[in-house]
């Protein structure tokens, strides 16, 4: 069967005879036809009269506007003339379209229009019969047959929509990616089909019509079983030929069992900005994921500096809110006073200085993810109104009297242990268990010195685009020394000793003498050589080795310990620096 819809302006004159002629003269042709306006009008009765005059009654045809057809899916569309053309939206079901551009009625003489109409049917009846008969329709329908055999046949799904999200198109890898069918989906608004919307939080049509041309970013959508999937998506604007926005065209590829995969080799050595190969991070990298698909809370802890706002940035940057904001508050940074209105907002004359109303924290991360780094600090009234938030899903702004209703995901960070603080009566216990649904705990970089190397040879490149100096990398003694420090300050001290390294550093190579103070003075505890002093040579004698190493006893270490070097340092007897000496020198790093 062919869809057919005759477009015009009212759906009064021209469609209501084009109609007509399609029912009288397509009868041995499968077709179910339908006429709308692009504005409602009226059964012009001048075109009963001229069809009738060929005995083809038009009197009880119906008169539909767009409104009635937005999830009807169509395969040829006949627009009768340039105005109702100018406003054809885009269709589901990835309809051909022809634009006959037939004269309008005038507003002349009641014979006059009629002769005007009689010409207009008789140029219809003639463009039908050739339709019909000269081999057009079976022609169209072969090259929209072809035009959907090249999407089918695409490996990537593709999904459009017009400017009011009714999806339009739907090809076969988009079945197969998602899990709907084509039928249950074209002509459905999408965030009715897909649960929170096929795009979720970075749906760009939440608020009003997006203005854009192209767009690239990943996504992580719910297939219909359940299933969370990551997919890498292209989005273009779709725009009629004066440049007006008609609706997208989005393709999408399937990454996730490349995502997955990855993870399982252990080759993720960096995930939303985190920086990390490390056994204890690929967990965190992999309950980071795990935590996309629920908007429970989440309480992220370690010690300063470890990256805690990245892990924040990253959960809500795999969720479905990615595209909504992400609102941070630093509760040990802000006083008292300043942070109940900070948080929550308040209304003009709520004290002393409100000169107008304003939003606060939790507002403003409406439909997105608010960060509350230090929650440990919150003192015990805030603690209590930060638990009712989490409780009721309201706020009230100081000094006003309605409470108003957010939707907003919670995530908090601390470096103190929360438990102990309840044990000792300084944190809520119910307000505990309402943050720590579930805990994220970030290992400090002592425990993940495999790492260091990562980081290192990342904050060079990141400083070299800060620092105009012609730094190529580290030599291996200063890589060794770095590696050997305990860095109580963590990640931020290691970022913080190569910015103090680049502005030292002269030469091509970071050298040891280029590192902060205090780290020279820990090298010069647990190794002198590797601190050597200004204008004369260290003569001190390096620390005896407490193995002798050679290659295959390496090798075998590296493979009983799956490749941490940290544990095969300790299973051959030797320090870290002087393993990672000796795979330098035998090409193994």
């Amino acid at each position: 069967m062919v869809r057919l819809l005759i477009l015009s302006v009212d759906g009064g004159g021209h469609s209501q005879m084009a109609e007509g002629l399609v029912r009288a003269l397509s009868t041995s042709a499968d077709i179910e036809v339908t006429n709308v306006g692009i504005e409602a009008g009226k059964l012009d009765p001048r075109a009963v009269e001229v069809m009738a005059e060929i005995g083809i009654d038009i009197s009880s045809q119906h008169i539909r506007t767009m409104a009635d057809i937005n999830s009807t899916a169509f395969d040829l569309v006949i627009s009768l003339s340039a105005r109702a053309a100018a406003h054809y939206p885009v269709l589901p079901g990835n309809p051909v379209v022809l634009s006959w551009e037939l004269p309008e009625p005038g507003e002349d003489s009641r014979d006059a229009s009629r002769d005007k109409l009689r010409a207009v049917r008789d140029e219809i009846k003639r463009r039908w019969e050739d339709f019909f008969t000269g081999g057009c329709l079976p022609a169209l329908m072969a090259l929209k047959r072809y035009s959907e055999a090249i999407l089918d046949h695409l490996s990537d799904g593709v999904i459009a929509h017009d400017a009011k999200r009714h999806i339009t198109w739907f090809n076969r890898a988009a079945e197969r990616i998602t899990g709907y069918s084509r039928e249950e989906v074209i002509g459905s608004v999408c965030d009715q089909i897909f649960p929170g919307g096929f795009c979720g939080g970075k749906c760009l049509f939440s608020n009003n019509t997006p203005d854009f041309d192209n767009l690239h970013y990943p996504l992580n959508i719910t297939a219909r079983d359940g299933r969370q999937k990551r997919v890498e998506m292209s989005v273009v604007a779709m725009k009629n030929e004066k440049g007006e926005f008609q609706g997208v065209l989005a393709s999408f590829h399937d990454v996730t069992e490349v995502t997955q995969l990855r993870r399982q080799l252990k080759n993720v050595q960096s995930f939303h900005g985190i920086i990390g190969s490390d056994d204890k991070m690929q967990m965190i990298y992999e309950l980071i994921s795990d935590l996309a698909v629920s908007d429970c809370p989440v309480l992220v802890q370690g010690e300063s500096g470890t990256g805690k706002e990245l892990i924040a940035g990253a959960i809500h940057g795999e969720s479905r809110r990615s595209g909504r904001p992400f609102v941070t508050v630093n509760c040990g940074a802000l006083p008292e006073g300043v942070l109940e209105s900070e948080l929550f907002g308040h209304v003009r004359g709520a004290f002393t200085g409100a000169i107008r109303d304003k939003k606060g924290r939790f507002e403003l991360a409406d439909e997105g993810t608010i960060f509350l780094d230090e929650v440990g600090e919150l003192n015990p009234n805030m603690q209590v109104k930060l638990l009712r938030v989490l409780q009721e899903g309201t706020i009230d702004r100081v000094g006003d009297e309605k409470s108003v209703r957010l939707d907003v995901r919670v995530i908090s960070a601390t470096n103190h242990n929360l438990r102990e603080m309840v044990q000792k009566g300084k944190f809520r216990e119910d307000l505990y268990y309402r943050l720590c649904v579930v805990p994220v705990n970030l290992p400090p970089l002592r425990e993940r010195r495999n790492d260091i190397p990562l980081l290192i040879n990342h904050f060079i490149d990141r400083a070299g685009k800060d620092i105009d100096r012609p730094i190529k990398g580290i030599t291996p003694e200063a890589m060794h020394c770095l590696i050997d420090y305990h860095w109580p300050g963590n990640i931020r001290e290691l970022q913080n000793a190569i910015q103090y390294a680049f502005v030292k550093c002269k030469s091509e190579m970071l050298q040891i003498e280029h590192l902060p103070p205090e780290i020279l003075s820990h090298a010069a505890k647990v190794r002198p050589v590797l601190s050597p002093r200004r204008g004369s040579k260290d003569q001190s004698a390096p620390a005896p080795r407490r193995g002798k190493l050679d290659l295959t006893r390496v090798e075998q270490a590296l493979q009983k310990t799956n490749g941490n070097k940290v544990k095969a340092a300790r299973l051959l007897g030797v320090g870290r620096a002087t393993l990672y000496r000796f795979m330098n020198a035998q090409g193994l790093l």
